[in-house]
């Protein structure tokens, strides 16, 4: 085993032992792991390898404790939906939705710190919203790959006991990891190295569902329900960063800060754009961005012609402050530089 598949070894034990007391998350937390390992569009296809063993796992190691009741309304609507999810990622970056998933979690935060009684108490929905949250979970399942603590607060609110939790979860997701699977597979994102990388984590799977059985007796059910919360928020951060600094990189996203007279300046380069927000103490923030001479409108587009006349060189931005709206013109002529603003 090469050293990168004993360290995703470690961490998807690691992740999905912690799953065992979050009521889930190993594929969320495995997520940014996989992206270092595999191109963006593999990953899904990579655990969703892991995840069937471990689903398949559970149920045997909790048979008795699904809610049948609630797997007959969800897993219908999520078929179709994953078939979507998985032919869109073949033209959707799926890193932009690892972003509105973080924040999404993240947003559990301030559940965490709810008093115990409340804990408790089921909040349950008609059955029929089962439908669309099972439609939804299908279509970022096939999108991502995991949904894992996504929909975690769903079980939560239903009162199910953290075994019910683990295993309905898993009864629910099995089918939809199968029929991804195939998906995957006829859209050619099921590579030789996806599903080398997919056997490393079944493994790790398979291990931590076994140890489950000794661990769950053993935990109260307050304290599954706020670790789980906490999960969600730790899932959210990890998937976030991990997210954003991938796409970061991959649009050459840039940030500079810069003291200009009586104010600051802060520019962002994001591919080939570059965008300021300048702040001056006596005019307040003002937005600005380049542009070219087509973007100008024909009155200021004649006064830049004259004004750059034997130029060098000249730079337009559009300028957005507080009740005001101009462009600058930076001309660059024998070695100086002179600037309007019009």
């Amino acid at each position: 085993m090469s050293l990168s598949f004993f360290i995703l070894f470690v961490c998807a034990l690691v992740a999905f032992a912690l799953s065992a007391v979050c009521g889930g998350g190993a594929g969320l937390l495995l997520m940014p792991v996989l992206g270092s390992l595999l191109p963006g569009a593999q990953v899904p296809a990579a655990l969703s390898v892991g995840t069937v063993s471990s689903s398949i796992s559970r149920i045997v190691v909790f048979r008795s404790q699904v809610r049948w009741d609630l797997v007959v309304w969800f897993v219908p609507p999520a078929l179709p939906a994953v078939w979507l999810g998985a032919r869109l990622l073949s033209f959707v970056n799926p890193l932009y939705i690892e972003l509105l998933m973080g924040l999404f979690l993240v947003a559990n935060l301030p559940l965490i710190f709810r008093p115990n009684a409340e804990m408790q108490t089921p909040h349950a929905l008609p059955k029929f919203y089962l439908l669309l949250i099972g439609a939804t979970a299908g279509f970022v399942s096939g999108l991502t790959g995991a949904v894992g603590l996504l929909f975690n607060r769903f079980y939560l609110r239903y009162g199910l006991r953290k075994e019910q939790i683990v295993v309905t979860r898993a009864a629910n997701e099995l089918l939809l990891h199968v029929v991804k699977l195939s998906l995957y597979a006829s859209f050619g994102l099921l590579s030789g190295k996806a599903i080398e990388v997919g056997a490393v984590v079944a493994l790790a799977a398979l291990l931590s569902s076994w140890g489950m059985k000794w661990l769950l007796p053993r935990l109260s059910e307050n304290r599954f329900r706020r670790i789980g919360y906490g999960a969600m928020v730790v899932s959210g951060l990890s998937l976030f960063g991990g997210a954003g600094s991938r796409l970061a990189a991959a649009n050459q996203l840039d940030t500079n800060y810069t003291p200009i007279s009586g104010g600051i300046e802060t520019q962002v380069q994001w591919r080939q754009g570059i965008f300021a927000l300048e702040f001056e103490y006596d005019e307040g923030f003002e937005y600005e961005h380049r542009i070219t001479l087509s973007d100008l409108p024909v009155a200021q587009k004649a006064r830049v012609k004259s004004l750059s006349r034997g130029a060098d060189r000249i730079i337009l931005e559009e300028v957005f402050g507080i009740n005001k709206h101009y462009y600058e013109v930076y001309v660059f002529r024998k070695g100086k530089l002179e600037k309007f603003d019009i």
